[in-house]
């Protein structure tokens, strides 16, 4: 194996006892000519970056890389490797069967592509709680996608880092390709994992969000077989770590920014475990879309993109290197990683107690949902498998309204088992620790988009407060006629007409057919799952 270099200096951030664990399937390093380097320190790595041609420093000092035609992820080249006894697989658009034989010839390719190439080596955690966690180690052929790397997971100190053994491998490759014709793949890009023997192989694609969504996938698979609920939220607490929340959402619907709160202490923005101990954050750093990213809303995350430490990709800057991040000629999907050592209202060690409140954000572009609303156990369960939020309507010929869009546990592209394995296991534990339930629309209002506006960010923040503190609990509350969830009916600090949608449309009769076509949708939808009555008769009325 070729030596691994001396750069190794890597800064201290969280420690923790790791048990053994079995190594997994990994690349084959006897015949590599290139260099290794190994946990390089953001300075190299960014050095690296710029000799190498991957990425170029941008005013303020963060790292500015553009990804290509892969401008965010591509689901529909992600597969699993089928193997005899994965049966618990939830098989589907999702998780598609791949061939092992087939895995095998491409990581004999990526071997072969390996050769006299360069690689960059990250490892790492995945999970706050010690007990919990997964030892990470990344392979990349490109500087800035271990800088990426190093950003989002949990870096190890360097005592931490003296073999070091993984538990899951990550084999990022973009300039490998697949041939349709030969693997059975649906383009040259392929995101490819295999569970039982731990790795993950990534290739024809740049855009670094693959890299993280895969370690996700692998929690979402091994946690819950523990007890632990892994899921697609960010959280926060309160004055205390037992005054924690969680905000469960779909791109665009508010997660990262609701939970990023100057009188809340941010967990994390994505991803977290919910085990017997409480919540815990999955990762080490932030993702963030930063596209017409408000300096005034959202301060701390618009000075990540002024850092040294932070890798953008696909934002525009001139030629003096100042950034555009309004403009969205390379991607509507912009975005910024950065550590969560950039944050000063953030918990580095990453855990809190069992939430007192869970948010459910959606983004209604119908403009039919309140703003805010309380969801019985049963309401949560179904809102939960539904995962709804809606998008806006399209510049493609024809498209003229929203479109809905339901993804099973605010989180189904990056779930390897059956949806109902994470619901019942979040009524479990609502039961079990009596946590709050509502259902924020993030969205539209007084007409869907194009007709009305935008719920405003401080109206929508003013009632997560009033929510969260529990001075909402003895609200008057009204009963939606169609989705049976309970509405307040006034809110301290917010103009009472706000909370009733159909008062905000100027055509009423257009409020109420459009509410009961979404009604339809979440019925159509709710169809694909296996849930008991009392679940399923908590969905919508329709008629």
């Amino acid at each position: 194996m070729t030596p691994v270099t001396s750069e190794n200096a890597v800064t201290p951030d969280h420690a923790a006892s790791v048990a053994p664990a079995p190594t997994p399937l990994s690349l084959d390093l006897s015949a590599h000519r290139g260099a290794i380097h190994r946990n390089l320190p953001p300075a190299l790595l960014v050095e690296h970056a710029i000799r190498r041609d991957e990425a170029v420093l941008a005013a303020g000092g963060p790292l500015l890389a553009v990804t290509g035609p892969h401008t965010g992820r591509s689901p529909k080249d992600r597969y699993v490797v089928q193997h005899p006894g994965s049966d618990d697989i939830w098989w589907g658009d999702v998780n598609q069967p791949f061939d092992p034989a087939v895995f095998d010839q491409l990581l004999a390719a990526a071997n072969d592509y390996i050769r006299d190439r360069d690689l960059f080596v990250f490892e790492g955690y995945a999970g706050a709680d010690p007990s919990q966690r997964l030892r990470v180690r990344v392979f990349t052929e490109r500087a800035w996608h271990s800088m990426f790397a190093r950003n989002m997971f949990i870096r190890p100190t360097l005592e931490e880092l003296e073999g070091f053994e993984s538990d899951f491998t990550v084999v990022d490759l973009p300039g490998l390709v697949a041939d349709p014709a030969v693997h059975g793949t649906r383009t040259k890009t392929f995101i490819l994992l295999d569970l039982e023997r731990r790795i993950a192989l990534i290739g024809g694609t740049e855009y670094a969000g693959e890299i993280k969504k895969s370690v996700f996938a692998v929690m979402n698979h091994d946690l819950p077989k523990r007890g632990t609920l892994s899921m697609h939220c960010s959280a926060n607490y309160g004055g205390s770590r037992d005054d924690a929340a969680l905000f469960f959402g779909l791109s665009g619907t508010g997660k990262t920014t609701l939970s990023a709160d100057a009188r809340r202490t941010l967990i994390g923005d994505d991803e977290h475990g919910w085990g017997e101990n409480g919540i815990f954050n999955i990762e080490g750093g932030c993702y963030a879309k930063v596209i017409r990213l408000d300096p005034q809303g959202e301060p701390e995350i618009f000075a990540t993109t002024q850092r040294f430490g932070t890798v953008l990709e696909n934002v525009v800057c001139n030629e003096h290197r100042e950034l555009d991040l309004d403009d969205d000629s390379l991607t509507e999907n912009t975005r910024s990683s950065y550590p969560l050592t950039q944050l000063s209202n953030v918990d580095l060690d990453g855990q809190a107690g069992h939430p007192r409140n869970v948010v459910f954000l959606t983004c209604d572009a119908f403009g039919v949902l309140p703003p805010i609303a309380r969801l019985s156990p049963e309401q949560a369960m179904y809102h939960f498998l539904s995962g709804y939020t809606a998008k806006v309507a399209g510049t493609e010929r024809g498209v003229t309204e929203p479109e809905a869009t339901f993804s099973a546990c605010f989180g189904a592209p990056f779930l390897p088992l059956p949806p109902a394995v994470y619901a019942d296991m979040l009524g479990q534990k609502l039961a079990e620790h009596g946590s709050r339930v509502w259902l924020v629309n993030t969205g539209w209002t007084g007409g869907p988009h194009g007709v009305g506006r935008r719920m405003a960010l401080a109206d929508t923040r003013r009632m997560l407060s009033e929510a969260i503190s529990g001075a909402l609990d003895e609200a008057d509350y009204r009963a939606d006629e169609i989705f049976g969830f309970e509405v307040p009916l006034a809110v301290d600090g917010v103009d009472s007409s706000v909370l009733d949608p159909r008062g905000t449309w100027a055509d009423t009769a257009a409020y109420d057919r459009t509410k009961q076509k979404l009604a339809g949708m979440f019925r159509d939808n709710f169809e694909t799952f296996e849930a008991d009555d009392a679940v399923r008769a908590a969905g919508p009325k329709t008629g």
